[in-house]
């Protein structure tokens, strides 16, 4: 019988996720289908369950993660430091969730900048479950300071509640201030870890003509011809790149954690590259 793999959530009409794990699926012999299924918060619950215990499996996307960590009955450790899940799948009779976000993130990162940031300092934009993985990504690749700025700070401040027992940075703290307020001179990243960027009439994450030539950004959203708060980057000759690798990334680790056996990277990530064909670079 072919194994129901989907993805919960609201919108998901631009996801690229069915693209390239139906090649792994058909790559790897694995008699499965990936699915885009919208999904509003009271319906998740019940189809969560329902794919899991029918032998399923899936992802979830915005805005429903953490909502599934409450939902899933084995959390991850990046579960539950995060508080966010987007990853689930059945075993030894109940539901495991993980959030391989933050692997994804991690190589992600690691692959578009090394260890540049080693030892510098950050700014993520946005306070929510995407947030929370790129902290933890970050913490893992040695950044010393990150600043957590939001459109509310009380979440931020929250989040950062939550995260500091977790992390060994030396400096993680919510910004009190407006999103556009100026960066500091050590900060050599920011990363938009909010939803802009997903409408292609969404206002920047923060204003390109303000960040210094010196920082790179990552743009967690990424769009056919990628998000405009890259492109204007890119114009102004500043590096940065959207959301396509961590997307990439995040599926692999997905991937493994359903099917038990390594994904098959260069299938993926060429079926991913030919879906883009025309719209992404690279």
């Amino acid at each position: 019988m072919t194994r129901l793999l989907a993805l919960l959530g609201d919108p998901v009409e631009h996801s690229l996720s069915p693209v390239f794990q139906n090649a792994a699926l058909e790559a790897e012999g694995v008699d499965a289908r990936y699915l885009a299924l919208r999904c509003s918060g009271e319906d998740l619950p019940g189809l969560l369950r329902g794919i899991a215990r029918a032998g399923g499996a899936g992802n979830v996307t915005v805005p429903h993660k953490a909502a599934a960590a409450a939902i899933v009955e084995a959390p991850s450790a990046a579960v539950r430091l995060t508080g966010a899940c987007n990853t689930f799948w059945h075993e030894g009779g109940v539901i495991h969730g993980d959030n391989t976000d933050v692997a994804g993130a991690h190589d992600a990162l690691r692959h578009h900048f090394g260890s540049r940031f080693e030892g510098g300092r950050a700014v993520v934009l946005g306070a929510g479950g995407a947030s929370r993985a790129v902290i933890l990504a970050l913490d893992t690749l040695g950044v010393r300071g990150i600043e957590v700025r939001n459109r509310t700070v009380a979440r931020a401040r929250a989040l950062v509640k939550a995260l500091a027992p977790g992390v060994s940075l030396t400096e993680l703290h919510a910004f009190q201030g407006p999103m556009d307020a100026s960066l500091e001179p050590s900060v050599s990243l920011v990363v938009n870890a909010t939803t802009l960027g997903l409408g292609p009439d969404d206002p920047s994450p923060y204003p390109v003509e303000e960040l210094p030539d010196t920082v790179a950004l990552h743009d967690l959203v990424y769009r056919p011809g990628e998000t405009r708060w890259v492109r204007e980057a890119r114009a102004r000759g500043i590096e940065a790149f959207d959301g396509r690798e961590m997307l990439l990334r995040q599926g692999m680790a997905a991937f493994e954690r359903w099917c038990g056996r390594p994904a098959p990277e260069e299938v993926m990530r060429q079926a991913l590259r030919r879906a883009a064909a025309g719209e992404y670079e690279g």
